[in-house]
């Protein structure tokens, strides 16, 4: 939920040129209309308080609305502008009104928290779903800062890890299962596969660090080396996943493919690898959920860039949405508490529906021998 303040605005023409919209005092438009909610206070110290109400992007919000549809010029336009982040708390009921003023936070005082009731009188006052949390880049101020950049950050990144990972696991998932000799050498390297697949995640971020960043010179902070680095981690989780489903195929098939005459690589790719994918799929989606949640190794490449906006390449400085909790987690802000904690919501909104996908793939496809 998210605290808005519903405010009506006049957009003067002889102040606002439609041809430099960006050059009007929309700071002092909007202070001046605020203002006259409370005709009764008259100090400059009183107006500077009480527009503190009102967040301190309600000038650009107003802004790009008449940017988006310059046809309100001239007019009175009704705009719901979010509450500034201590007065956000007070409508939630973390501020406690009952304590005396040097307890709350900023030192709010009785009369302001009475200007902020004075418009809940006059109805202008709302909490409606934050939609922002979801629509809005990451901001200094918590009652802007949403997750836009950390989820674009994370799909892009989780798009570069599939496109690696999943045709590099299952090629070599194959060849170590169907196809190589058995003998010392690959005895060494299904051992280390079985190896990686418990090494810590921050080891991958180092070795991305030194690999990725310090020795081929890639961009830090986007989304194609954070991609990568996933990828390595989860490739052993997916050779491993891939070589059990193999396994679990009856040798029956195989021989059955033979006795007809396909050759080897018949037999494998047309008759044992569909019957595997079932198993495969489950354990990729497995392995791309937990590269979703890791943090340890995006910190180590410099994924927790403060991003404005989403990243508009793969090259781009970028975040992620582990990386965006850490970040909010460890804000001095007040208001970031509960952002950090919805985030963490969609967190594991996520993590648990792409672990029901491999559940439902896995009881939907598999077949029974």
């Amino acid at each position: 939920m998210q605290t808005l303040v519903t405010v009506s605005i006049d957009l003067p023409r002889e102040q606002i040129d439609p041809a430099a919209i960006d050059d009007a005092p929309w700071r002092q438009i909007v202070r001046n209309n605020f203002l006259t909610l409370y005709p009764e206070i008259e100090s400059r110290r009183d107006q500077r308080e009480v527009t503190a109400i009102l967040t301190d992007s309600a000038q650009y919000i107003v802004r790009d609305a008449v940017k988006k549809n310059p046809e309100l010029i001239g007019k009175r336009v009704k705009f719901t502008i979010p509450a500034s982040d201590i007065y956000d708390q007070l409508e939630k009921g973390v501020v406690n009104r009952n304590v005396p003023a040097d307890q709350r936070p900023k030192n709010m005082s009785d009369e302001q928290i009475a200007w902020f009731d004075k418009l809940k009188a006059q109805d202008r006052v709302s909490t409606p779903i934050n939609w922002g949390l979801v629509t809005n880049a990451d901001s200094t101020k918590p009652e802007l800062a949403g997750l836009k950049a950390a989820l674009a950050g994370s799909a892009y990144a989780l798009f570069v890890c599939f496109i690696i990972s999943f045709p590099v696991g299952i090629g070599a998932a194959i060849y170590l299962e169907e196809f190589a000799p058995k003998n010392r050498v690959t005895d060494i390297i299904e051992v280390n596969i079985n190896n990686l697949a418990a090494v810590p995640s921050i080891v991958f971020g180092l070795l991305g660090l030194a690999l990725f960043l310090n020795f081929f010179g890639m961009p830090r902070s986007s989304s194609l080396v954070g991609g990568l680095v996933l990828a390595l981690l989860v490739l052993p989780t997916i050779i491993i996943a891939t070589r059990n489903a193999l396994k679990a195929v009856p040798p029956s098939i195989r021989e059955a493919g033979l006795g007809v005459g396909a050759s080897k690589h018949q037999a494998v790719f047309d008759h044992v690898l569909p019957l595997a994918m079932p198993g495969i799929m489950t354990g990729t989606i497995i392995g791309l959920a937990h590269a979703l949640g890791e943090t340890a190794p995006l910190l180590l490449i410099g994924m927790k860039s403060f991003v404005t906006s989403a990243p508009e390449s793969l090259v781009a400085p970028a975040t992620a949405l582990p990386t965006q909790i850490y970040n909010w987690s460890d804000s001095p802000e007040r208001g970031f508490t509960a952002r950090t904690s919805a985030a963490i919501i969609v967190l594991l909104g996520f993590l648990i529906l792409m672990n029901g996908i491999a559940v439902f793939l896995r009881q939907k496809l598999e077949r029974k021998w």
